[in-house]
C-alpha cells in the first residue's frame, strides 16, 4: 500500500510518505481546535441544523485547514507537495463554479 501511495503521489522515499501524513495530522488538529471558536464566534451550538454549520464551516474553517496544509508542509519540507495539491483543488473547485454558473445563465 505505501508503494502504491507513493507511485501515485509521485514521491521515492518511505521518509516523505510520513511527513505528509504528519502534516495531514497537524493539519486536522489544528483546525479541529481553531473550529470551536470559530463556532462559538457565530453562535453555532452542538444543537445546530447540520446546514448552519456547513455554511460556517465552508468559508470559514475549510480555507483554514488549506492553509494549515501548506504551513505545515513548508516546515516539514513537503511545500512543493502540498502546493500542487492545492493548485489541483484550486482547479477543480473552478471547474464547479464554471458549471454551476452555466446552470444559471440565460
Amino acid at each position: 500500500m505505501l508503494e502504491r501511495l507513493k507511485r501515485k503521489w509521485g514521491i521515492e522515499s518511505n521518509r516523505d510518505v510520513v511527513m505528509i501524513f504528519l502534516v495531514f495530522s497537524l493539519a486536522g488538529m489544528s483546525v479541529s481546535f481553531c473550529r470551536r471558536p470559530i463556532f462559538a464566534f457565530f453562535g453555532v451550538t452542538p444543537q445546530a441544523p447540520f446546514w448552519l454549520k456547513a455554511c460556517i464551516y465552508l468559508p470559514f474553517v475549510f480555507p483554514l485547514y488549506q492553509v494549515s496544509l501548506i504551513v505545515f508542509g513548508s516546515l516539514l519540507g513537503q511545500f512543493r507537495f502540498f502546493w500542487e495539491k492545492e493548485k489541483q483543488l484550486l482547479r477543480g473547485m473552478r471547474g464547479l463554479f464554471r458549471k454551476a454558473l452555466r446552470c444559471f445563465a440565460p
